[in-house]
């Protein structure tokens, strides 16, 4: 749906941002499974991509998202879903009663990251409650400005 609203609205959507689970000290950041789709498609439509993130979220010791561990999720998440039971006319017989249903062949092989790593190259800027910081002109972010001002202020 992204990609099309984008197609559709581009012109009048100026920026992309995201939230963040964990930004590395590099600025890869690992969001949930799908923001990294959204940086490419801001990258291809020209338009800004920023995470948006509280200081704690940004780790100094985790060089880069290669570091990052990915949760994975059962597999059923996706194979399976559950509901309240039907009549045959279509009408919900009891709100309690429920079933689970498969919507996908057993023992189908699956894989259900939760989180994906968006390289820091497809991020403009990650923006802090102190501040944005955004990429020197190496092309690189140096988050240690915005954890400087904390010592300096305390």
């Amino acid at each position: 749906m992204a990609a099309a609203l984008l197609a559709r609205e581009g012109d009048n959507v100026a920026a992309i941002v995201v939230g963040a689970d964990r930004v590395a000290a590099n600025g890869d950041t690992a969001n949930k499974i799908g923001t990294y789709s959204l940086a490419i498609l801001a990258r291809y439509h020209g338009m800004k991509f920023l995470v948006a993130a509280p200081r704690t979220t940004i780790d100094l010791a985790t060089r880069s998202g290669g570091e990052i561990v990915i949760e994975e999720r059962a597999g059923e998440e996706v194979t399976r879903i559950k509901g309240p039971k039907l009549a045959d006319d279509g009408r919900v017989m009891t709100e309690e009663e429920t079933e689970t249903i498969s919507i996908a062949a057993e023992g189908i092989d699956v894989w259900n990251p939760a989180f994906d790593v968006t390289p820091a190259e497809l991020i403009d800027g990650v923006v802090t409650e102190v501040g944005v910081v955004q990429k020197g002109t190496d092309g690189k972010f140096d988050f240690r400005s915005i954890f400087d001002n904390v010592r300096n202020e305390g």
